[in-house]
């Protein structure tokens, strides 16, 4: 018989373990924590360490990657004890020496969410380490106030960056989209070869057709819009500034700014909640539109939409009005489903935007979405780029519904 704790010498040692054997455990290791070792030693991290890696990691490392995921997750990982906060510039590092980015992304904003680390991660040696993206600029912006002076400077920094970048991606798209359809949605006065509609002459002048010399003889000739009108179409935003729409707020400060720069567009952008802000004199420069909003509090869309009502529509027919909001109403909704009714008899083109983000799909109110889009008016969540298709559908005279329903269809979100 062999004493407690030693194998019996004559037990066969076990197999040595295979590289993908050994890199398995490892990540499981990693998955349950460091408390899991004192139930199982062979899981320790210095003996898997030696035979096996995660993702290229070298095993004499392993300790600051465990370190890595622990401070956000051993809430989680059976048996984990938590442990102190390490030194966030340290800690922020690792994440992005062992991480691809959109994890880093991830990790940081599970960081925020679970930890509470808002005000650290405002101090100035964290900033510049922080993944610049649209989540980092909501968290700006909704905590901004417990950003110190000294950092104040950065932060801003950051948000110009990430808001530059998004003007960047989605400016040439929107102006060339936009502005086509402007000219495309009136006859020219110039009869130019270069001009000339194919399409629409066609159609217009089927019933022109010789049999016998098998050709169309039109009786008029259509042509594009060499010229655009001025502010030909109105465009009304919107946006619920609630803590839960933080990323719609960015993007729809970008959005609203590049409309704004479009010369047949005339747009006005406004921020609710139980209060209205029109920030429109501030559209030419979107970091100035963001820091004027004030993401939390409550929400009273029905005040809102009464009050872009009494001041924004004049000319129905010519006006898109998009409403950025999850619908979680805390004013009246029999009032909002009664004055979205008169929009949309009006020939408003209203759009409810239930989320403008790039990605997920929205939390939002279903009964109340069901409700107006009964009315005519879409509920759908946006990205960006389908929120161009939209608009150029809209002033081409075109139902926007079907690249809706396309987008609905392909993992978006349609009330």
């Amino acid at each position: 018989m062999s004493k407690k704790g030693n194998r019996d010498p004559k037990t066969p040692a076990p197999p040595p373990l295979a590289a993908e054997q050994a890199e398995a455990l490892l990540r499981w290791r990693l998955a349950l924590g460091p408390e899991v070792e004192k139930a199982a030693p062979e899981l320790s991290l210095g003996g898997l360490g030696q035979l096996a890696q995660v993702g290229g990691v070298d095993g004499g490392r392993l300790g600051d990657f465990d370190q890595a995921l622990g401070f956000v997750y051993d809430d989680e990982r059976k048996g984990g004890s938590g442990g102190s906060r390490p030194y966030l510039p340290k800690w922020l590092g690792l994440l992005r020496e062992f991480f691809a980015r959109d994890v880093v992304a991830l990790v940081q904003k599970d960081a925020i969410d679970r930890k509470g680390l808002t005000e650290l991660l405002f101090e100035p040696e964290t900033l510049p380490y922080l993944e610049k993206n649209v989540d980092l600029v909501a968290t700006l912006l909704s905590a901004r106030g417990l950003v110190p002076d000294k950092a104040k400077d950065i932060a801003r920094q950051i948000v110009r960056e990430v808001v530059d970048d998004l003007r960047k991606q989605l400016e040439s798209e929107v102006r060339t989209s936009l502005l086509g359809a402007a000219r495309r949605s009136h006859d020219s006065p110039l009869k130019l070869a270069r001009n000339l509609d194919w399409k629409r002459t066609i159609t217009k002048n089927l019933r022109g057709w010789d049999r016998e010399r098998q050709r169309l003889v039109p009786e008029r000739v259509y042509f594009w819009a060499n010229q655009r009108r001025r502010h030909d179409w109105e465009v009304v935003i919107a946006v619920d500034q609630s803590g839960s729409m933080g990323q719609s707020v960015v993007y729809s400060s970008v959005m609203g700014a590049i409309f704004a720069s479009i010369d047949v567009l005339q747009t006005r952008l406004l921020f609710f909640d139980t209060e209205i802000v029109d920030v429109t004199p501030l559209l030419v420069d979107p970091v100035e539109v963001l820091f004027a909003s004030q993401l939390g509090g409550g929400t009273d869309i029905n005040r809102a939409v009464a009050y872009v009502q009494s001041h924004f529509i004049e000319r129905p027919e010519k006006t898109i009005f998009l409403l950025i909001t999850d619908l979680y109403e805390g004013g009246n909704a029999g009032e909002l489903v009664a004055r979205i009714r008169e929009l949309c008899e009006s020939k408003v083109k209203v759009m409810v935007l239930l989320a403008l983000t790039d990605g997920g799909k929205p939390s939002y109110d279903h009964n109340l979405a069901a409700q107006l889009a009964a009315l005519g008016a879409h509920c759908f969540g946006c990205t960006p780029k389908l929120l161009v298709r939209v608009v150029e559908r809209i002033m081409k005279g075109q139902d926007p519904g079907g690249v809706i329903r396309e987008h609905a269809a392909t993992g978006g979100d349609h009330g």
